[in-house]
């Protein structure tokens, strides 16, 4: 099938797509077995999008991550809610197991839903919301008596740097307790993206930075910063010990790097906030 998607829209080709290269790899790190079968589905020249098997190793990792914050919260909160903000063609409602006390809301452009809803069966004990994040109507669909996860993984940098801000906001007065897990880019790197393969196919444009993740609790009242972890930290060792020794040892070298530059090593973060 074609996608009839551009802009911001079409980027949810490129994790997929490093999904499905993961999945395909010998040491698939997430072992997505849906993201192949995708993209078998979906008509589209995914060699453009300018995503290698390193590349790929990075994204799944992300993933895992936020699948294992997720499982987390799950397991301290048995009956509660996930909101799935840019949820794309993620099928992380199916990696992560949860109980009968979860419901599930995946939130997306219209487009990405409809597109969504043609590639994935429907589930009785999730619902998808077709409609802009930054557009809170929506909200009003979502039931405030259980504590709440936002999940927001490769969204945030692809929003206004006021919507951002007035997103959380939102989130933050909707809902009387719960957390926030979400990825930034810093300032510059947001700049610098302009050039990379994937936004020169698709037309995005990368828009808000965040230096430094305790900005937001000053700009959202209620938020608390709980942990931020750099975003060349995600993999757990038990992550490095599967990888072949070649790209472990780059990872651990560039990782190394980072750390020692002051600009560079702020490139992004990965954050876990609460409220209420």
């Amino acid at each position: 099938m074609k996608v009839p998607l551009t802009g911001a829209a079409a980027t949810l080709l490129a994790p997929l797509y490093a999904r499905a290269l993961d999945a395909s790899s010998p040491h698939p790190m997430l072992a997505d077995s849906t993201a192949p079968e995708l993209v078998q589905k979906i008509e589209y020249d995914f060699g453009a999008l300018g995503m290698r098997p390193s590349n790929a190793v990075g994204v799944a990792l992300r993933a895992r991550f936020f699948d294992r914050r997720t499982r987390e919260f799950l397991t301290a909160h048995p009956n509660s809610t996930v909101l799935h903000l840019g949820c794309g063609l993620d099928n992380r409602v199916d990696r992560v197991e949860r109980g009968p006390g979860v419901r599930w809301f995946d939130v997306d452009q219209p487009e990405v839903i409809e597109v969504r809803e043609q590639l994935f069966s429907p589930r009785s004990d999730h619902r998808t919301i077709a409609a802009s994040v930054t557009e809170t109507d929506w909200l009003a669909e979502v039931p405030t008596d259980l504590p709440v996860l936002v999940i927001a993984e490769g969204l945030t940098m692809y929003l206004a740097a006021d919507e951002g801000p007035r997103m959380l906001r939102a989130l933050v007065e909707h809902f009387s307790e719960g957390e926030a897990v979400f990825d930034t880019y810093a300032r510059y790197a947001v700049r610098s993206t302009r050039s990379m393969a994937l936004f020169r196919k698709t037309g995005a444009r990368l828009a808000w930075g965040v230096d430094d993740p305790r900005e937001l609790e000053r700009e959202v009242p209620g938020l608390r910063l709980v942990k931020s972890v750099k975003a060349y930290h995600t993999a757990d060792p038990a992550d490095f010990r599967r990888l072949p020794f070649a790209l472990r040892t780059r990872m651990r070298v560039d990782a190394e790097v980072l750390a020692r530059l002051p600009v560079l090593g702020r490139v992004g973060h990965l954050s876990r906030y609460a409220f209420g």
